[in-house]
């Protein structure tokens, strides 16, 4: 993490925001006007456009900036990629659990993007501020990084229930929902009434679950840059290719059985860089080639070493997706 003046500029973060907003807009507006299930050609077409898009940006940002911003990109992007792993997981059984229509996935998906674009860009901008203006928060980000990354490493997955998800249960008492899916359509009149359909909910669900993610995400940035610009852009470029990324991988999950692993070790590594930063600078080299081993070789152990029996999916998670969500009134 090496301290350097700030690389963005109005022009730039408006010009980021321009690209990326005409990228969603594309990818909306033209390859994916029509609802339809995402095979995994397109799956992998996508996935290595969006990386490709990230690597390109990433060059422009090296050729243009320098060594250290262009390194502490890659560094960014690759952390934030492979935390995303988690995301991936929390989809699959959040969309299991209410039984989303395969070909609905993406656009849910794609509206969770936008919520993550303004959640992420508030909490960047707000750890930036407090930041600069509490310079020993960066040691406390540190312990909450090496307190995340023990807990990955001890309970070895991640553990969601959806139904007893407080957020859930808020818009129940606050919603009236229809009996079922009705299309594409997040709100649905009937009778002269207003009805959010359970499409609503789980994009809801999907937006909540990325603010939990930042959480642990947006701090493990701070450690590899403090520039703003370079926090920002990484996030979203991740994100981004998260999309692809679910439809990829989303059977293939339960063979990752060691990147817990990897990603604990990388949290915790993070973590103590920043703790002992003021007195022992660790090359960004060096972080970027510690966390590709990591990551790179939890992935290759999963591989080689295959749990002898598959997980079983709890009942939490798919069975009670399997039935239609019930009219709700908000409460008295």
């Amino acid at each position: 993490m090496t301290a350097h003046v700030p690389i963005g500029t109005p022009l730039l973060w408006g010009g980021f925001l321009a690209l990326i907003f005409a990228l969603l807009a594309l990818d909306l507006g033209v390859f994916n006007r029509r609802e339809h299930r995402v095979e995994l050609r397109e799956a992998i077409v996508w996935s290595v456009v969006w990386t490709l898009v990230a690597l390109a940006f990433n060059a422009w940002v090296y050729l243009r900036f320098g060594h250290v911003p262009g390194v502490e990109f890659l560094t960014a992007y690759v952390i934030e990629r492979s935390l995303s792993f988690d995301n991936i997981f929390v989809f699959i059984v959040i969309f299991n659990y209410f039984a989303v229509p395969e070909e609905l996935h993406h656009r849910v998906l794609f509206w969770g993007i936008l919520g993550a674009l303004i959640a992420r860009g508030l909490f960047i901008g707000l750890g930036t501020a407090l930041l600069a203006k509490f310079a020993w928060l960066i040691y406390l980000f540190g312990a909450f990084l090496i307190y995340t990354g023990w807990k990955v490493l001890r309970e070895k997955e991640t553990k969601i229930e959806p139904e007893r998800n407080p957020v859930v249960k808020l818009f129940r008492r606050l919603f009236r929902i229809t009996e079922r899916y009705e299309g594409k359509s997040f709100w649905w009149r009937q009778n002269g009434v207003l009805y959010a359909t359970p499409l609503l909910l789980v994009l809801v669900v999907i937006e909540a679950s990325d603010i939990l993610f930042a959480v642990d995400s947006i701090p493990a940035v701070f450690g590899v840059t403090l520039d703003p610009f370079i926090a920002f852009t990484s996030n979203i470029f991740a994100i981004l290719g998260l999309r692809a990324l679910y439809f990829l991988l989303a059977g293939l999950m339960h063979k990752f059985t060691y990147l817990s692993y990897g990603l604990g070790l990388v949290l915790i590594f993070i973590g103590g860089k920043m703790v002992v930063h003021p007195w022992f600078e660790i090359p960004i080299e060096l972080s970027l080639g510690l966390v590709v081993l990591l990551l790179a070789g939890s992935v290759v152990i999963s591989l080689l070493r295959p749990p002898k029996v598959p997980p079983v999916v709890a009942e939490s998670e798919t069975g009670a997706g399997l039935r239609e969500p019930a009219v709700e009134t908000p409460a008295d």
